[in-house]
């Protein structure tokens, strides 16, 4: 039971920190997002634990993605990128926002490439021409 009172505190101050890093009164995110004054207080405290629905609205409210408050939340694990996304999860000079768009164009980027390399590492094929000089 302990582990659900840490991850509802974690999640509760995750939300806190984005809402004051983002200028925002706990009464403007109610609006934004949605959701009771009093409930959102709650989660903010670690009263309460959100569900997914309401960690969208939340998200939706602070311009952030959902992702992020589902990873802190622990409703889905921490994604994977190697060292250049945990360096741009990891940076306190950017927005959740700014965070997740980097992260979108970098594996964009890594996609592309990766569509791209079997093509260009592929064996060369033989031609007829190359079969006949080789039997010869």
């Amino acid at each position: 039971m302990e582990k659900v009172a840490d991850i509802a505190s974690d999640i509760g101050e995750y939300i806190r920190q984005q809402r004051s890093s983002a200028k925002i009164s706990l009464r403007q995110l109610s609006k934004l997002a949605g959701v009771s004054n009093p409930y959102l207080s709650q989660i903010e405290r670690g009263v309460r634990k959100p569900s997914a629905e309401i960690l969208q609205q939340i998200a939706k409210g602070l311009r952030i993605s959902a992702e992020a408050l589902y990873v802190q939340a622990g409703i889905l694990d921490l994604p994977t990128g190697g060292p250049v996304g945990d360096s741009i999860r990891a940076d306190t000079e950017l927005t959740e926002r700014q965070k997740q768009v980097l992260l979108d164009v970098y594996e964009s980027f890594r996609r592309e490439n990766a569509a791209a390399r079997p093509a260009a590492e592929a064996p060369p094929t033989q031609t007829t021409e190359d079969i006949t000089e080789e039997s010869a």
